[in-house]
């Protein structure tokens, strides 16, 4: 699933900035779309590796916090595969603020919340242990 799209992109960039960040041909005048997609599977994949486990994926709802998060992190890819540009410190705050905030949801600091304001149950974790597993169960602690 992604979490935002090149549309999207285009209008926290704007037109001109996104063809000279994934154009590579200086003669066309156009969006190259295969770099730009390039760029949202990795903000996606990346969004992923920080839910595994605590969410179950893929996640069916559009969560407007992780379109937010998969652009700033695609914007920094953009920038980071031109080599002769320096990137922009707006950018790279956005980014290092996309990570924190992955890393905030992943510890279940923040929790995701849809469109419609509904908060993602809680009890999504997933685990291979049983209560008999349990080093301290409801039994054990009684004994305390």
């Amino acid at each position: 699933m992604f979490y935002c799209t090149a549309e999207d992109i285009e209008i926290q960039l704007g037109k001109e900035p996104l063809i000279q960040l994934t154009n590579d041909n200086c003669e066309q005048n156009t969006i190259g779309t295969v770099v730009c997609e390039e760029a949202i599977l990795y903000s996606s994949t990346l969004i992923d590796g920080y839910l595994r486990g605590r969410y179950n994926l893929p996640l069916n709802t559009h969560f407007p916090l992780l379109r937010v998060v998969a652009m700033d992190l695609s914007i920094y890819r953009l920038y980071s595969r031109r080599i002769m540009t320096e990137i922009p410190e707006v950018v790279c705050d956005a980014y290092k603020n996309a990570i924190k905030t992955l890393e905030n949801l992943q510890k279940g600091i923040i929790t995701l919340e849809t469109q419609d304001n509904q908060t993602l149950q809680n009890g999504q974790y997933r685990t291979n242990k049983t209560e008999l597993d349990r080093l301290f169960n409801k039994g054990r602690l009684s004994e305390y």
